[in-house]
């Protein structure tokens, strides 16, 4: 009865993880013979590449700049629809998590109007007001800008949902005895929710770190397979993608899918030793 589970597992993830690995040792087009080549793809890919390493600069700078300010609102959003004073709160829950199911090319299309650097929507406001047009799309920290837009729409609300569960899974018992012991708010918020809210963080944070090292078709669409005239949206996995689909160098980019994977273990260990110190664990 649970061999279907296990056979398509073994089909669909489990062998395409394992002949990564044995690929990432060979140099292959994907129609050829492959040729075993060892450590050569590493090798050149952390040595010899400088769009590698562009690529990696860049994907840590969108996490920073979209991961730090989403979860910043998304636990501001939590507070206002845990509060006592908010009203329709299902309706505000369901219009915050919209983006989040919402089809990632039609966002990315829509935005790329937004951020036009001749004709978008912002430039044409701007230009309106007399202020001086962002080159969006051609200057290297404002491409990062605009793709960092686009994840902190997208997955505001989904985190604010998650921190709206923890706040309500808090005992009102623990506010009130802080009250009656003459807490202040903030006392409040820093000795009770923080400390009781800080698993929930920490899982967020993880989340937004794998899906931020992971980001593709936000860049894609918007910039183009290349990241943009400077290569400031070249992300790790779209760097991935060039080589493997548009180059034919499969092994090299199984050695590319195998470096992220190491990367986004140990950023992911060290953002939970961050949140987490101070818990004995």
């Amino acid at each position: 009865m649970i061999s279907p589970f296990y056979i398509l597992f073994l089909i669909f993830g489990l062998f395409p993880i394992l002949f990564s690995l044995y690929l990432a040792f060979h140099a292959w087009d994907g129609l050829g013979d492959m040729e075993f080549v060892g450590l050569r793809n590493f090798r050149n890919l952390l040595t010899d590449d400088p769009d590698f390493w562009i690529s990696v600069g860049n994907t840590f700078a969108i996490w920073f700049l979209s991961t730090l300010p989403q979860l910043f609102l998304a636990l501001v959003v939590a507070f206002l629809l845990n509060a006592a004073f908010m009203k329709f709160k299902n309706v505000y829950r369901a219009i915050y998590f919209l983006p989040n199911i919402t089809s990632i090319v039609a966002v990315a299309i829509i935005f790329g109007s937004f951020f036009g650097s001749q004709f978008g929507l912002i430039n044409g406001v701007l230009g309106a007001l007399g202020l001086p047009r962002i080159e969006w799309l051609t200057d290297g920290f404002w491409v990062k800008a605009a793709v960092s837009l686009m994840v902190i729409w997208r997955w505001t609300g989904y985190n604010a949902i998650i921190y709206l569960a923890g706040l309500q899974g808090i005992p009102n018992d623990l506010y009130e005895a802080a009250t009656i012991d003459g807490a202040s708010r903030m006392q409040q918020f820093f000795s009770i929710t923080l400390p009781l809210l800080r698993p929930i963080i920490l899982f967020t944070v993880i989340l937004s770190t794998i899906g931020g090292m992971q980001l593709f078709t936000e860049p894609m669409i918007l910039l183009g397979n290349g990241g943009g005239a400077t290569k400031g949206g070249l992300t790790l996995v779209l760097y991935l993608y060039n080589q493997a689909f548009i180059n034919q160098l499969f092994g090299y980019a199984s050695a590319i899918a195998w470096v992220l994977f190491l990367l986004i273990g140990l950023f992911s260990f060290l953002n939970w030793k961050f949140v987490s110190r101070g818990e004995g664990v």
